[in-house]
């Protein structure tokens, strides 16, 4: 009986030799979820036989959002640590100096931002070549990805075709789509919008792939297979991500031109972190990457503290504020009171869900 590296394999190579047309359409829908689901089982087993046995990575999360450097060895990322932050990462001109993730904080325009130095990673780290699979595991919990190349270094689709391997779905939004499960009735596939990229009969086939017998589908948006596939599985990281090319003071401003036309959908960065080049508009990018917003806290029955806004994130909820405040808020929390864009009127009291918006005033009232 062939292995499950065997048959990942096989469907690999089925899929490559496959031509897709409309008649091979369906077929190739079934082979990408069966190849999912190889790919998925293959993870878990090989995470349950290292559990215990290898030394990871680990980095205690801190600030308001987190970052990770990734590209290859020797690009430079350990250099622009150190000139971004408060870190002090080894640097050398030679591959793999850094062993281990080193953590920094950049502090900009009221945000504390960990950014996290990665050892490099190489063709086959999804797979596990170089400790590929520990490093990318690391960066699963981060809220950016940095892409770092140099002018030497720069063939990123390696880079993002990695990440795509090990589950990362870069720039991409969840697809909506909402699957309930029933006792009977078969697979119900139901539409809000027309399909152009799948059919009707390929999503009820990928559904029972997965095992799903009795089951409503809601598509509100005009998905892929891929996309569904994604879906179901259930453990894709959506995450935004820019590129960063350094040591472009090593090349002119035509050879810069033409490397980077190779570079497709994202959004590119211009540095010489040694030199200290180009630093000032990579924290402006970082920082509006991340969809940052402004707090103003307000004590009960004072006056509001304009000048040191509170950083938080895009679509914060008055709950979310509470647990960074003080681990004993949200228990002991009665109401708030909000000025501002997300308020109906001024001093609006709402509960720990209401959605804050930018640059609101907030008033939490606790229990004593």
């Amino acid at each position: 009986m062939a292995t499950i590296e065997e048959q990942i394999k096989e469907i690999e190579e089925e899929i490559k030799n496959t031509q897709y047309n409309k008649a091979t359409q369906h077929h190739i829908g079934k082979l990408k979820a069966k190849l999912a689901r190889f790919r998925d089982d293959l993870e878990k087993r090989q995470a349950q036989r290292s559990a215990g046995g290898g030394k990871g990575y680990s980095v205690r999360k801190s600030g308001n959002a987190t970052v990770a450097i990734v590209g290859y060895p020797s690009v430079g990322k350990s250099t622009l640590l150190n000139k971004i932050t408060d870190a002090d990462s080894e640097v050398g001109e030679y591959q793999f100096t850094t062993l281990s993730i080193i953590p920094g904080i950049m502090e900009y325009r009221g945000a504390k931002i960990q950014i996290l130095d990665m050892p490099g990673l190489i063709k086959g780290a999804a797979k596990g070549k170089g400790k590929g699979k520990e490093v990318i595991s690391a960066a699963r919990s981060a809220d950016m990805i940095l892409l770092m190349l140099d002018v030497f270094s720069y063939n990123i689709d390696t880079l993002v075709n990695e990440l795509m391997e090990a589950g990362f779905r870069l720039n991409q939004k969840p697809p909506d789509i909402t699957i309930t499960k029933h006792d009977r009735g078969g697979i119900n596939v139901n539409l809000t919008v027309k399909l152009t990229k799948t059919t009707e009969e390929i999503i009820a086939s990928i559904l029972s792939s997965y095992g799903y017998v009795n089951a409503d589908i809601v598509v509100r948006e005009d998905i892929t297979d891929d996309q569904l596939i994604d879906f179901i599985s259930g453990n894709r990281i959506y995450s935004s991500a820019i590129a960063i090319i350094n040591k472009t003071d090593l090349i002119s401003n035509e050879e810069y031109k033409k490397l980077i036309s190779e570079i497709k959908n994202l959004k590119i960065v211009k540095i010489s972190a040694s030199k200290g080049k180009g630093l000032k508009k990579l924290r402006d990018v970082i920082f509006n990457s991340l969809h940052f917003m402004r707090l103003y806290m307000r004590p009960h029955g004072g006056k509001t503290d304009y000048k040191e806004p509170m950083v938080i994130k895009r679509d914060s909820t008055v709950g979310m504020i509470c647990d960074v405040l003080h681990r004993d808020f949200r228990k002991k929390f009665r109401y708030a009171l909000v000025w501002g864009k997300s308020a109906k009127f001024p001093g609006q009291v709402v509960g720990l869900n209401h959605t804050l918006k930018d640059q609101d005033v907030l008033t939490i009232v606790i229990r004593k």
